[in-house]
């Protein structure tokens, strides 16, 4: 859609439409439907920025945690028990894409040995020529955690230590790490990224989380149903002002369907890329989809999608 960096000024137009705000496709992947690969290049064709997928290694059948949208421990769709790995998913979509960011919406970084993750993440940006972007969450699913051997009431600890690991593994010649629950001496590892992993967290617009984005992060994913964030965007920059963060943090919303007056209302508070849902459908279906959505987004900001992103 647009090929502007998360840094630039988001304004509504005079005529009311908006420009600068990049735009994404997220695939709840599955082992029906649309493959990963399918979906990203149709994306691409599309003239859409990203493309993310989420992760679930599996889903405890007895459960004490609550969904954040059931409130109890049913789920919102099956998919949770047939999500495909998110790595091998943005690889196969990597072949076969040029331009498109691959991403996370979001992985489950405690749920692997950092070391082991860190190789695979710098594999995929090297190969991909430096698209990749890691959001991360901490594990609503605490069942799922546990299984990992993560406790849940220090999974916000476990994702910092791991990230600041895999950090040190994807920029030092010569990394080392030593934590509470990550510890390893003077190693080398390569390939390194081709530029620093943005690393976005996905969870409520609460203050701790910010909090935590700001110390520890580049950036927010918004949870499903998370629209009204003005005061919520307003908090963020506050709060990544306050800690000393340069710039302004890339914040990704989750939306359901184009709606002008939000989309203009989120690039004046900072949102910086906007996300929309893809059937696990056909591939004509998909593309189909696509192609309506793209109409509707570009009627909305005056941009013309442009499938070269030039």
């Amino acid at each position: 859609m647009t090929d502007s960096s998360p840094n630039d000024s988001r304004r509504t137009e005079p005529d009311g439409s908006v420009a600068g705000l990049r735009f994404g496709i997220v695939l709840f992947t599955s082992d029906r439907g649309i493959t990963p690969a399918s979906a990203a290049r149709a994306a691409e064709d599309a003239g859409f920025d990203s493309f993310y997928v989420p992760e679930h290694t599996h889903i405890p059948v007895k459960r004490e945690a609550a969904h954040p949208q059931t409130g109890d421990a049913s789920l919102p769709d099956d998919r949770y028990m047939r999500t495909l790995d998110p790595w091998v998913s943005l690889a196969t979509a990597a072949s076969v894409t040029e331009r498109i960011e691959l991403a996370t919406a979001v992985a489950l970084p405690v749920e692997h040995d950092p070391i082991t993750l860190a190789k695979t993440i710098a594999t995929l940006d090297h190969l991909s020529g430096g698209r990749v972007v890691l959001g991360a969450g901490f594990g609503w699913n605490t069942d799922e955690l546990t299984d990992h051997g993560v406790p849940p009431k220090k999974r916000r600890t476990v994702l910092r230590e791991y990230l600041g690991a895999m950090r040190a593994l994807w920029t030092e010649e010569e990394a080392a790490y030593d934590g509470e629950h990550v510890r390893f001496g003077p190693s080398w590892a390569w390939p390194k990224p081709t530029r620093t992993v943005p690393v976005l967290i996905g969870a409520a617009g609460t203050e701790r989380t910010f909090h935590w984005i700001a110390e520890s992060a580049d950036g927010w994913i918004t949870t499903p149903g998370e629209t009204d964030i003005t005061d919520r965007l307003a908090l963020l920059r506050k709060i990544w002002t306050d800690a000393g963060r340069a710039g302004r943090p890339r914040v990704v919303a989750l939306d359901f369907k184009p709606d002008a007056e939000r989309l203009a209302a989120w690039a004046d508070g900072g949102v910086t890329d906007v996300l929309y849902g893809l059937p696990d459908k056909s591939d004509d279906e998909v593309r189909a989809y696509l192609g309506r959505l793209s109409g509707k987004l570009a009627t909305i900001t005056g941009v013309t999608p442009d499938p070269e992103g030039s």
